[in-house]
C-alpha cells in the first residue's frame, strides 16, 4: 500500500482541464490581477484527454478511487464529456466541480458520458451579492437552472459550496440553507482560505465554522451525521425533520491535513501534492514520451512517498507569506 510520510494514501485526484474561468471572483481569481493583460496558459500546452487518461490509470495502480474534474472552469475545456467518457471506463467514481453557468448546455452529455455527480458553487442567492462576489453578470438563475439539470439528469448527489466571507455575505447563509431544504441538493459552507496569494486573505474575514453552525442553529433544528469516510472534508448535519442535509469545511479552524488523501494535476501536467504547494512536480516529459504506463506510475510513486505536506495545520505568520501556486490553476 503506497503512503505518504504521514500514513496518506494517494485515494483522489483532482484535475484542472484549464486554468481559464468565465468569472472572477475575489476570492480565487480577482480581475486586477487576472485581467485582460494577464498570460494563461497556451491552450497548446494544456494536457491531452488521453494523457489525462494515462495519469489517472498510472494513479489507479497506486489505489486511486476517485477523480474531480476541475479548473478554472472545466466546461469552458471544449468537448469535456470525451474525456468523461474515458475515465468513466476505468471503474472509478467521477466528479465535477464547476461554477454552474454552463452546466444547463453540458449536462446530459457529461451524464451520458458516465459522469456520476457534480459540485456547484454558489456563494449567494442574492443577485447583487453574486455579482459582486463572482465579479460577473451571470443570473442566479442562471446556475439555479444549472442544478436543475444537474438533478434532472441524474449526476446526483448535487452539491453547492458556498465560501463564507465575513462582512461579505454570511447573510446568504440561512438563505441557502432554506432554499435547498427539502432537495436533493446538499449545501456546504467552506471556510474562506488563503489559497495562492492574489486574494488578499485574512484571517479576521474568516467566519469559524462553529460559529456558523451556533447561527444557524437558531432558525434549524440540526443534527450531526457519521462521515461516510475519515478522509470527507465536510462536516455533515442533517435536519431533524430528515429533510436535507449541509456540511461544513474548517480548512482553516479546524484542519484536515492528517486524513488528506488528494493530489492535484494542472492543465499542463505538473503534479501537486497541497493546494496550498508553492510549486509542483513536472511530469510533462514523462507523460509525453513514455509509452510505458509503469514509468509513469513510479515517478507518481515516488512522488507521494516523499510527501509531507501539512500547511493548514502548521498555518502561521512565516509560512502564509511564502508563494503559493493560485487556486485557478490547480482547481480547489
Amino acid at each position: 500500500m503506497l503512503v505518504d510520510k504521514h500514513g496518506r494514501q494517494l485515494k483522489d485526484l483532482r484535475i484542472s482541464v484549464t486554468d481559464r474561468c468565465n468569472f472572477r471572483c475575489r476570492y480565487c481569481m480577482p480581475r486586477e490581477k487576472f485581467g485582460s493583460n494577464h498570460a494563461f496558459m497556451p491552450r497548446r500546452a494544456f494536457l491531452s484527454f488521453e494523457e489525462i487518461e494515462k495519469v489517472v490509470i498510472s494513479c489507479k495502480e497506486l489505489g486511486l478511487e476517485k477523480v474531480r474534474i476541475t479548473g478554472g472552469e472545466p466546461l469552458l475545456r471544449p468537448k469535456l464529456h470525451e474525456l468523461i467518457k474515458k475515465l468513466s471506463k476505468l471503474n472509478l467514481d467521477i466528479a465535477l466541480t464547476t461554477n454552474g453557468s454552463l452546466l444547463r448546455k453540458h449536462a446530459k452529455d457529461l451524464a451520458a458520458a458516465g459522469l456520476n455527480r457534480v459540485t456547484i458553487s454558489l456563494d449567494a442567492l442574492s443577485q447583487e451579492i453574486h455579482t459582486k462576489m463572482t465579479d460577473s453578470q451571470t443570473s442566479i438563475e442562471t446556475i439555479l437552472d444549472g442544478i436543475d439539470a444537474a438533478i434532472e439528469f441524474g449526476l446526483t448527489p448535487v452539491k453547492v459550496n458556498c465560501v463564507v466571507q465575513k462582512g461579505v455575505n454570511e447573510a446568504e447563509v440561512k438563505k441557502l440553507v432554506s432554499h435547498f431544504q427539502g432537495t436533493d441538493v446538499i449545501v456546504r459552507f467552506i471556510e474562506y482560505m488563503d489559497v495562492g496569494c492574489t486574494n488578499d486573505w485574512m484571517l479576521g474575514q474568516v467566519i469559524p465554522s462553529k460559529d456558523l453552525l451556533k447561527y444557524l442553529q437558531k432558525d434549524f433544528d440540526l443534527i450531526p451525521i457519521n462521515s461516510i469516510s475519515s478522509s470527507d472534508v465536510a462536516k455533515r448535519w442533517m435536519h431533524s425533520d430528515n429533510s436535507g442535509e449541509i456540511g461544513v469545511i474548517s480548512s482553516v479552524s479546524n484542519p484536515f491535513c492528517g486524513d488528506c488523501v488528494r493530489a492535484r494535476l494542472s492543465a499542463n501536467g505538473y503534479l501537486h501534492t497541497c493546494l496550498f504547494a508553492s510549486g509542483g512536480h513536472d511530469l510533462r516529459a514523462i507523460i509525453h514520451n513514455s509509452e510505458n504506463i509503469t514509468t509513469l506510475t513510479n515517478a507518481i510513486k515516488a512522488i507521494w512517498a516523499r510527501r509531507d505536506d501539512r500547511y493548514s495545520e502548521q498555518r502561521s505568520t512565516g509560512n502564509s507569506a511564502l508563494p503559493r501556486i493560485e487556486m485557478s490553476y490547480i482547481g480547489g
